[in-house]
């Protein structure tokens, strides 16, 4: 959906769910803003039992000029309702009656929907998503500020995106990223939200979950159950236990009957914290984040899908502690689940390996120096994170076949690829991009992409994994690729400490077994 198709109604009424938070105000203030700019007649209300009360909301409304206003109940029905980090008819929202309805949100979609909809379960928060369609509409967000001279509507986005994330600790899609870069918000106001952020009640439930951990001592990890509050405050906790010398990695979660909320911390290189939050919620969630901070939601409803014992629990009580049993097994689980390889000290078992053949392949390549001058450092962004480069002659940015990048140097490139001299033209989930660390500019790299085919005799010998491991390879000793069942452990055949993973559906495209 485009914002651009709800300007066909005149009389709108914005709805976020029951209990707002700051990701609902601010997503909710957005398409407000721009509703009122196209001369609409719009509102932007909550419903259900409680009015809002939490101190960093309130100050967040009156400060940022917020218009929301709270509805208990409506007879009549409204011309067009959009249901904004939420979905209409969820059990989180007490849906006003409308004779058209349309949803944008970021969260799993549980039924059938109306035609007006655009959800991305893979975004962090809903401020993000509204940004990008405002970009689409080529909306420019200084444009829909408020007359205050201040930077209201910004300073909203980003505080959305900042609490939805756990304080962006759970960004995971790029475009999270682009939102938190090239915002312009005040920071003293962020400031001011962050600390009136937790209230005395928050503080107790804070140190009677911390008396209650449970300690791991196998692989230096804690498990801490909380009472239910405030997302932001699992952050606290486990920020707080990690400072602890014998704990690595720190798990804190609360039960609730409509959602789990979890936090996870990593202050080693062998556990990043990101793709432990994926691991966690697979199947039963969505989780993720940073190398070192990341968390994420587990769904009740896929609970009692997965889980007959969580199915069959008579009560909510119930329902907790076999929900704290879960996460204690996925926790054991992804500790023994994987090996891990140091590249450049590790010996390879030759004799269970094949070699294969690089295929003949239309890529394309970007010369770093055609974006921005010798001598910055930029950060690629891709849906895998982001790579540093420093930009140079000699280094060039290679796009795989999946809009995979990754630097190459132009020595390797010579060896490996011939230009087609023409420009490379091709689609991706996401459009990889490239941004300045210096002047926090950000591009996209397929305008300054060629074409290129591969030539030569690249052979590698690899074998299919049957367990989980994690590489560190020879040339990034601080960070890991990890590698599923089913994906491939390679080596170079010119070098046999020159090991990494190439995922199962990449490499099947890309080569082909020695004859």
């Amino acid at each position: 959906m485009k914002l651009s198709e709800l300007l066909a109604y005149d009389d709108i009424t914005i709805q976020c769910h029951d209990n707002p938070d700051a990701d609902a105000l601010a997503s909710g203030y957005a398409l407000y803003l721009y509703l009122k700019a196209k001369d609409k007649k719009v509102r932007f209300i909550y419903s259900g039992n409680n009015r809002i009360q939490k101190s960093n909301l309130i100050i967040m409304i009156d400060e940022l000029k917020i218009p929301i206003e709270y509805v208990e109940h409506e007879e009549e029905k409204v011309p067009l309702l959009i249901t904004i980090d939420c979905q209409a008819g969820e059990r989180n929202v007490s849906t006003l009656p409308s004779k058209k309805t349309a949803v944008i949100d970021h969260h799993q979609v549980s039924k059938k929907l109306p035609k007006m909809t655009e959800i991305r379960a893979n975004i962090g928060s809903c401020s993000t998503i509204i940004w990008d369609m405002l970009m689409d509409e080529g909306v420019d967000i200084e444009s829909l500020e408020p007359v205050y001279g201040r930077k209201l509507l910004g300073t909203a986005l980003f505080y959305g995106l900042y609490t939805d994330t756990n304080s962006l600790s759970e960004i995971s899609h790029p475009l999270d990223r682009d939102l938190r870069d090239s915002i312009n918000y005040e920071r003293a106001m962020i400031n001011r939200l962050q600390n009136a952020n937790i209230s005395l009640d928050e503080l107790k439930i804070t140190g009677l979950a911390i008396l209650g951990y449970e300690y791991y001592d196998s692989h230096r990890y804690v498990i801490v159950s909380a009472d239910p509050c405030d997302p932001n405050i699992l952050g606290v906790i486990s920020d707080f236990v990690l400072t602890v010398d014998a704990v690595d990695v720190a798990l804190v979660y609360y039960c609730k009957s409509n959602e789990i909320k979890f936090s996870v911390r990593s202050c080693v290189k062998e556990v990043r914290a990101d793709e432990l939050a994926t691991k966690l919620s697979d199947s039963i969630g969505g989780g993720g984040g940073h190398v070192s901070k990341a968390g994420g939601t587990i769904r009740p409803d896929l609970l009692e899908k997965k889980y007959k014992s969580y199915r069959l629990a008579n009560s909510q009580a119930h329902k907790n502690r076999v929900t704290e049993e879960i996460m204690r097994e996925r926790m054991q689980h992804y500790f023994n689940s994987y090996d891990i390889i140091y590249s450049d000290k590790y010996k390879l078992d030759m004799s269970k390996m094949n070699m294969y053949r690089k295929k003949t392949l239309h890529v394309g390549y970007v010369r770093s120096t055609d974006v921005f001058p010798e001598g910055n450092i930029a950060q690629v962004r891709t849906l895998e994170g982001d790579v540093e480069v420093v930009i140079d002659d000699e280094r060039y940015l290679m796009i795989g076949v999946d809009g995979e990048v990754y630097p190459i140097t132009r020595e390797h490139f010579d060896q490996r690829y011939q230009k087609e001299n023409i420009a490379y033209s091709q689609e991706f989930e996401y459009s990889p991009s490239i941004r300045n660390s210096v002047t926090g500019v950000r591009k996209s790299l397929l305008p300054y992409a060629k074409a290129c085919v591969s030539i030569g005799k690249v052979e590698i010998y690899a074998k299919k994994l049957r367990r989980g491991v994690k590489v560190f390879t020879k040339w990034e000793k601080e960070k890991y690729s990890s590698g599923e069942v089913g994906d491939y452990l390679v080596c170079r055949s010119t070098d046999l400490h020159d090991i990494y993973i190439i995922k199962e559906d990449i490499f099947e495209k890309i080569y082909e077994k020695n004859q």
